[in-house]
């Protein structure tokens, strides 16, 4: 058995190491992007910086010394043997306590650099440097209906929906499950249920939610069913997964450390979400926060890679805030948008893959609230480096509810934010003095100068659903509100995009095996759903 776990183990890591090259293939993909259009993925993020290099230090070796002497509390068998033959110790509380050497140790060996594969090798996402990434996040247990315009329970055709809507959305760059399918109460078919409407919608990469770690096995063999063959997973696992496996405070939760440690073998990355809330399950000081997250986090790398030592991790420090009047999350706020860049920034100082939570509005409505509170938080993080903003797209009322027009306005911000990213270019070229002695001496205006019907594509982004117009142009096209724009491009959307990523014969075989609950009619046009 162990022999076989072991030349297993060699194949996947043979293959995360085939699939970690393919670096001029990606480069030459990511050149012909940046040449086509203004914004694209993975630009470069790293520029705001809301902590000094002397507080990371402290925050690190502070998290150091809670992991050497306060401990966590509840770790997994299989953590607990792999950690004591390392030499860490349990004390007399039972709390698993980690010499600060061993984390450093496992800190200098940890992947520095991976592949986030997609089925459609276009929206592959390189987790390396400060390249950023956007991803809709999720899980939210309501869905803001498009007919009633009231919340209602979330269900398995909403994500399928919310997918197909990724799936064509540039901004938006890859897929989470943004909704739980709530009419589904058995944990397997839940989980096996919203892999499947994942796989169905779009071709970015999913990141798939587990509740128990037996379903992974089944995920897998559907990833493999859909890419023609046994074992085809570890090629392009363009499906990942993970978890929260650290109950704040400084406690391993034990189904989701066992869904992280079972992830691996779905031969992609594992990404690790620490959430502790400011006030609540945190210190309600901000540094405190970031000493508890990072020592958490660390804590969720220290499983995974003690385990099974070298595998891929997305670095996931998410601190949340509390809104100390109430003790309710707070999403949306100052605090939540510096906490989650700072965190960014830490995942930038240890050079990990770094994945944060932005975007988390307590609004229940795409209203100016929403937009104020998204910009701001989202911008912050992704101008820190983070290489996934996670909670970005359609997520309302502190997490707990999602909309199809919030993703489509969140998208367009997203633009937005990709722009800044970007930045100025300053070159001999750009700085323009030719031309702006051409029009000085001629015409006087540069619309239509050479140089402006150049760069009018490459330089500038242009709103879909934002309006540009005149009052009086607005006026006379029927006065529509943002939101009433991004009803109908989402309407539009969902009513013509019925992709086909499962054909029909493998469908077939996966419906035979599993007890998908989406019905096929629902998955083509003419359903009158939309």
């Amino acid at each position: 058995m162990e022999r076989r776990d072991a030349q297993k183990l060699k194949l996947q890591r043979a293959a995360l190491a085939r699939r970690a090259g393919g670096h001029a293939g990606r480069k030459q993909r990511r050149s012909a992007a940046e040449s086509s259009s203004a914004v694209h993925p993975g630009l470069l993020g790293g520029s705001y910086r809301p902590l000094r290099e002397r507080d990371m230090q402290r925050i690190h070796q502070t998290a150091l010394d809670v992991l050497e002497n306060i401990g966590m509390a509840s770790p997994i068998p299989i953590l607990r043997e792999h950690a004591l033959a390392k030499g860490c110790r349990i004390d007399a509380r039972g709390r698993l306590c980690f010499p600060r050497a061993l984390v450093e140790d496992v800190l200098a060996s940890a992947p520095r650099s991976y592949v986030n594969h997609a089925r459609d090798p276009r929206y592959d996402i390189e987790m390396s440097g400060a390249r950023v990434h956007f991803d809709p996040g999720g899980e939210s247990v309501l869905t803001l209906d498009f007919a009633s315009g009231r919340y209602r329970p979330s269900t398995l055709i909403d994500l399928y929906d919310f997918a197909r809507l990724v799936d064509r959305l540039d901004h938006v760059h890859m897929f989470s499950r943004v909704v739980s399918a709530t009419e589904i109460p058995d944990l397997f078919a839940n989980d096996i249920n919203t892999a499947y409407a994942s796989m169905a919608g779009t071709a970015k990469h999913i990141h798939l939610s587990f509740s128990d770690a037996k379903s992974i096995d089944a995920a897998i063999a559907m990833m493999d069913l859909i890419l023609g063959g046994e074992g085809r997973h570890l090629e392009r696992p363009f499906c990942t997964s993970g978890g929260c496996p650290v109950v704040s405070p400084l406690t391993y939760g034990e189904e989701n450390s066992e869904v992280c440690i079972a992830a691996t073998r779905m031969g992609g990355s594992v990404g690790v979400v620490i959430a502790p809330q400011a006030g609540a399950t945190a210190p309600a000081a901000l540094a405190g926060t970031l000493v508890q997250t990072v020592a958490e986090t660390l804590a969720a790398l220290l499983l995974v890679n003690l385990v099974v030592p070298g595998h891929p991790v997305g670095f996931g420090p998410w601190p949340f805030v509390s809104d100390l009047r109430t003790g309710a999350f707070s999403g949306g706020g100052g605090e939540a948008a510096v906490l989650n860049a700072a965190a960014a920034q830490i995942g930038r100082f240890y050079g990990l893959p770094t994945i944060v939570g932005a975007g988390m509005t307590d609004s229940k409505l795409p209203d100016n609230q929403a937009g104020y509170e998204k910009g701001v938080s989202v911008a912050l993080a992704a101008l820190a480096g983070a290489n996934i903003v996670s909670e970005t797209s359609g997520m309302l009322g502190s997490l707990m509810g999602c909309s199809f027009e919030a993703m489509v306005i969140d998208n367009e911000m997203l633009g937005c934010i990709q722009r800044a990213l970007r930045g100025i270019e300053v070159t001999d070229e750009t700085l323009s003095y030719e031309v702006i002695r051409d029009v000085a001496y001629g015409e006087g205006h540069f619309l239509g100068h050479p140089q402006t019907l150049q760069l009018m594509e490459t330089e500038y982004l242009y709103p879909e659903i934002a309006d540009r117009t005149s009052p009086s142009a607005w006026e006379e096209a029927g006065g529509h509100d943002l939101r009433e724009r991004a009803r109908q491009r989402a309407r539009q959307l969902l009513a013509s995009h019925y992709p086909e990523y499962i054909d029909r014969a493998t469908d077939e075989k996966i419906r035979a095996r599993f007890p998908i609950a989406l019905p096929r009619e629902a998955m083509r046009p003419g359903n009158r759903r939309w």
